[in-house]
């Protein structure tokens, strides 16, 4: 065949981030703390650049007022400001039970002289324990709170529970099934492989969860099940040999472990403002802070959720006046300035006016996420986690027109305080598999007959949802379901 030499390959055109992309994005994926840290490596290496640092509240992040108290949390603590439709503030209760509730004091009355002691929100963190125990009592009744604060109570340090299901049952004369469905709550809970018995059930708990985001490795579980023991003496070979693979294989096995599981889940564990074992350390300050306003008028209420990004209060980034003026004067050629000094003079300036816009980007991105996810996750705000939509940052970013790795990088390693005050990281704001447990849930309300895990990963996969049994038993044990041979 003759080649037409008229033809010309033609590469199409690559697009390469500019540096001034590359550094907003880098700004907008620290995380606050790395933040400070970017922030005082400029300030020592960009003498145009100047730094205003802010007293802040330890609770809340905002700036304290005169004489060092925090008015947002004193007027948190106080009364609830409501706002008329003509805009009058007020600062009674105005029949706000949540205000009411937030003046009581731990098994107390209301009185006239109470005042605000900024000392008691200061550092407010909850320990795991509380956290494991207010999660669960949302998920069961009051009959079984007695058990839930049993089982969480006989957790050691490193998240193991110290106690038998029989001997759960012969304490509080309930069926067996029943203290079975709690704990496996329990152990559907973060951090993953809390409430574990032993080793082995701590470890395939987290290799459970990991399976079922598509994370596998062979022979994990059998090693797990039947040759731990061999596997801390690094007995390769004899697991090979009864595995009937190679010792290759069991040394790659060991490695994922290692990397991926955890024999000690609460130790050391801290998600949002928790602590495991009660014990107090630094508070997570929240990037993002979301309140709760009530609206009146003359025959109903509502209440509306501010955003605000309570980070860009922390502290102001400024040009220094001197270097300024001399920049203006360089710009309007009046300068008397020797060639090299006019050239230090722009190169500083411009990077500072460069890292001051990154800065403001990255509040405005933070802001605008934040803002569209309260949009779509106002039942969780008004009605807590049981009302949580699925939602995933590839939703939000096709509904803001952005890039999906912008919203990944917005809200990694950041944190947002909800109207209750409880701090919580972004990540809580999404979760993808609420469909399909909400599927489960279904079929399972319509079935005739129970249906085994099986028989319901059948049903999925024929409607188009390939999800494997494992995956149906987690996601019915987190919906407290019983198997098919309890129900």
């Amino acid at each position: 065949m003759a080649m037409d030499m008229g033809q010309v390959n033609q590469q199409l055109p690559v697009r390469v981030a500019s540096p001034q992309l590359v550094a907003a994005n880098h700004i907008l994926s620290l995380s606050s703390d790395e933040l400070q840290a970017a922030i005082q490596r400029e300030l020592d290496e960009n003498p145009a650049l100047e730094k205003e640092d802010v007293s802040i509240c330890l609770n809340c992040g905002r700036p304290l007022q005169n004489g060092g108290f925090c008015a947002s949390c004193a007027a948190q603590s106080t009364a609830t400001t409501v706002t008329t439709p003509d805009g009058d503030a007020s600062g009674d209760y105005a029949g706000d039970e949540q205000a009411l509730w937030s003046r009581r004091t731990a098994g107390g009355a209301i009185s006239d002289d109470d005042e605000f002691d900024p000392t008691t929100r200061v550092a407010a963190q909850i320990s795991l324990a509380e956290h494991l125990t207010l999660s669960l009592q949302a998920q069961y009744g009051p009959e079984d709170a007695p058990i839930i604060e049993y089982l969480v109570g006989n957790l050691d340090d490193n998240g193991r529970l110290r106690c038998d299901v029989d001997e759960v049952v012969d304490l509080f004369d309930v069926p067996e099934a029943r203290v079975e469905t709690i704990l496996r709550s329990l152990q559907a809970m973060e951090p993953l492989g809390v409430g574990a018995r032993d080793l082995p059930e701590c470890l395939l708990i987290q290799l459970s969860y990991l399976e079922s985001q598509g994370v596998t490795q062979p022979f994990a579980r059998e090693v797990i099940t039947g040759h731990l023991m061999q596997l801390g003496e690094h007995k390769y070979t004899q697991i090979a040999s009864a595995l009937n693979t190679t010792a290759d294989a069991i040394h790659a096995v060991s490695e994922f472990m290692r990397r991926n599981l955890n024999p000690y889940p609460a130790r050391g564990y801290l998600g949002a403002n928790l602590i495991a074992g009660g014990e107090r350390t630094t508070a997570v300050l929240p990037d993002v802070i979301i309140s709760k306003r009530m609206l009146f008028d003359a025959s109903a209420s509502s209440c509306i959720y501010e955003v605000e990004v309570v980070e860009s209060k922390r502290f102001f980034l400024n040009l220094n006046p001197s270097y300024a003026q001399l920049y203006a004067d360089v710009s309007s050629h009046h300068s008397s300035l020797s060639e090299s000094d006019r050239r230090h003079i722009q190169q500083y300036v411009s990077r500072a006016k460069l890292f001051i816009s990154n800065i403001n980007q990255r509040r405005q991105t933070l802001y605008k996420i934040t803002k569209h996810i309260v949009e779509l996750q106002r039942a969780f705000l008004d009605y807590g986690i049981r009302a949580q939509r699925p939602l995933t940052r590839a939703r939000v970013a096709l509904d803001l027109g952005m890039h999906e790795s912008t919203v990944s990088r917005a809200t990694a390693a950041k944190y947002c305080m909800l109207p209750s005050g409880e701090v919580i990281p972004f990540s809580h704001f999404f979760v993808a598999n609420l469909g399909v447990k909400d599927l489960i849930k279904d079929l399972i309300d319509g079935e005739q007959e129970p249906m085994t895990d099986q028989e319901l990963a059948d049903l999925l996969r024929a409607r188009g949802i390939p999800v494997a049994r494992r995956t149906v038993a987690k996601y019915r044990e987190q919906l407290s379901i019983l198997p098919s041979t309890l129900r």
